[in-house]
């Protein structure tokens, strides 16, 4: 789960490097972020869908027949600051991390939204472990989505969400979000199982109610807090994992009645010299399209497969495909079937900080009704670490 934290503030670890470090007393202070912008086309084509369709005019073109936009990818742009020391027995950090939004529909508004995602310390050492507190990324789905080469790029343009936020990548259409919580997570040491490879990763964190997009919140939380884990296997170039997640939900909408959100998921990454490949399947009861139940009730199931190639050291070409799929026609669900989204990326590391990327795309949504809607996109920008 340390890699994940690093991979949750800086997108990609072989870009942590990057951060300024400067000593005071007992501490290392890095300091480190990310900007980036991409110019982004869509046009939408097909039949009214209901629910969260991302593929359909409201939402994907932001209620046009098409659209443009320049604004962020699929992370933010980012100023992460970090500082570790070594006291005694243990081995202790601390990070806060505040996100911006490049685009918005206005060209005098104030630009003054800062989402502080992360907020956390660490302590532990090589035989106890390591335990976070405070706020960062969950557990459940982040290795798909740390995985997804779109993450340094757009994935789906999504337009509404692209303005003032970020697009989508396979988010809702391949894997959940991996959402961020008030936790209290522990990790196993590497040495507890004889450096095997094997991890293990549990949190308690925080309730969250439901938010839904496009329909008033039908949930509250409970007392009790969401449970995530996630066992996890690491050797060579393969990794796997297995994760699942549960919460109860409170119903406060007429009609709705309380449950328990429970989900799994099942993946694993395979890098063989130039070539990689990630496959992730997730299943589970108010597992959500952009966030925890915001369908409510419903089983959704979500499928996500990519494979990569490095034709030159600073090159990448990638195709990527995800599919999320509702069980049933429930009132959550608006009418939405299922979402899916299949890109192809092309990534030129310009220099070890910059990388520019050029994507297409297509995100199509069906109804129960048997609709369809259709969203074609592309991309083109770039994203630096420093």
């Amino acid at each position: 789960m340390k890699k994940l934290c690093m991979l949750g503030a800086l997108a990609v670890a072989s870009h942590a490097a990057q951060a300024v470090d400067f000593k005071a007393g007992d501490w290392t202070v890095s300091l480190g972020g990310i900007v980036n912008a991409y110019y982004t086309h869509v046009a939408c084509s097909g039949d009214a869908v209901g629910g969260l369709a991302l593929g359909g005019n409201a939402l994907g073109c932001g209620g046009e027949s098409k659209r443009t936009t320049i604004g962020n990818g699929l992370l933010p742009n980012g100023l992460v600051t970090s500082a570790t020391s070594t006291q005694g027995d243990y081995d202790i950090k601390a990070l806060i991390g505040m996100y911006n939004a490049t685009a918005t529909d206005s060209a005098i508004s104030a630009n003054s939204g800062i989402d502080v995602r992360q907020a956390y310390f660490t302590f532990g050492n090589a035989r106890m472990g390591t335990v976070k507190l405070g706020r960062d990324n969950g557990i459940f789905g982040a290795s798909a989505i740390f995985g997804d080469m779109t993450l340094i790029g757009a994935g789906a343009p999504v337009q509404a969400t692209q303005r003032g936020r970020v697009t989508l990548g396979h988010i809702g259409a391949g894997y959940s979000y991996v959402g961020y919580y008030g936790q209290i997570a522990y990790s196993t040491p590497k040495s507890l199982f004889g450096g095997s490879g094997i991890g293990l990763d549990v949190a308690l964190v925080s309730p969250v109610a439901d938010t839904p997009i496009v329909a008033a919140p039908a949930y509250s939380t409970k007392s009790s807090p969401q449970a995530q884990a996630q066992l996890s296997y690491a050797a060579g170039g393969f990794k796997g994992w297995l994760g699942a997640k549960t919460q109860k939900f409170e119903a406060i909408a007429a009609g709705a009645r309380d449950f328990t959100m429970r989900a799994v998921e099942a993946g694993a990454s395979y890098q063989a010299g130039n070539a990689g490949i990630i496959a992730n399947v997730q299943s589970g009861k108010g597992l959500g399209i952009l966030s925890d139940a915001d369908q409510g009730d419903v089983t959704t199931r979500a499928y996500f497969v990519q494979g990569t190639y490095k034709p030159a050291p600073s090159l990448k070409l990638g195709l990527g495909y995800g599919i999320s799929r509702n069980s049933e026609n429930t009132v959550g669900t608006g009418g939405l079937k299922s979402n899916a989204n299949l890109t192809l990326g092309l990534y030129y590391a310009l220099t070890p900080a910059i990388t520019l990327v050029g994507e297409a795309g297509r995100t199509r949504s069906k109804g129960f009704d048997g609709g369809e809607a259709r969203m074609h996109g592309g991309s083109l920008g770039g994203i630096i670490f420093f």
